[in-house]
């Protein structure tokens, strides 16, 4: 089946007011969705002294690591905590995220951060205590990580199971009730305020 991938650009003014500038400190990269990637001169015209890392997803904040040891703090322009959380965690700065949509700002600091690694620590000490495992395989492009369920399965410590499916239907997953916890080798997402749900790289990581 062909896919036609269309670049859609929001029109809205991303620029921010005086009074939200002033809370920015003056060594700042600013992030966005590539729905705003356009509009970043107008940013940049306002905070003459920022770093442009450019577009970031929640599974790849590559471009703000590669500027993170050249400023304090991250702005991100766009909607939702997802992906300036991923730049947070990742770079352990402080992320302010300005919403165009709203008007409204918001910090990501150590608080946030601190959530996610508890999570993630109640995550990972459920796999490890869990004898048979679930590995999530999403074939979308993209997302299809097939080499690492496999090296996973391939450890033999524990009894892994192999499901492979298009779109995930969490609800679904109860119908597999001996499996005692599943690993995500797709979109990071998934495993959001799953406690029985670990990303396959906070498993890798470890080894």
């Amino acid at each position: 089946m062909k896919i036609l991938h269309i670049h859609a650009k929001a029109l809205i003014d991303i620029k921010l007011p005086d009074k939200e500038l002033n809370k920015l400190p003056k060594k700042i990269g600013v992030v966005t969705t590539i729905q705003h990637l356009h509009k970043l001169s107008d940013i940049q015209k306002q905070l003459p002294s920022s770093v442009i890392a450019g577009q970031i997803l929640g599974c790849d904040v590559k471009s703000a690591e590669k500027i993170s040891d050249k400023i304090d703090a991250f702005l991100f322009i766009g909607s939702g905590v997802f992906h300036p959380l991923a730049v947070a965690i990742t770079t352990k700065k402080p992320v302010f995220c300005w919403n165009p949509f709203v008007k409204e700002m918001k910090t990501i600091g150590r608080k946030e951060i601190e959530a996610y690694e508890k999570k993630k620590k109640a995550s990972l000490t459920k796999f490890l205590s869990s004898d048979r495992i679930g590995i999530l395989i999403c074939t979308k492009p993209g997302q299809y990580h097939l080499d690492k369920a496999l090296k996973l399965k391939e450890k033999g410590d524990k009894d892994y199971y192999l499901f492979q499916f298009d779109t995930l239907n969490i609800a679904e997953l109860e119908n597999f009730n001996f499996i005692q916890c599943w690993v995500n080798t797709a979109c990071p997402r998934i495993s959001e305020d799953k406690a029985n749900i670990i990303n396959i790289d906070d498993i890798l990581d470890l080894q």
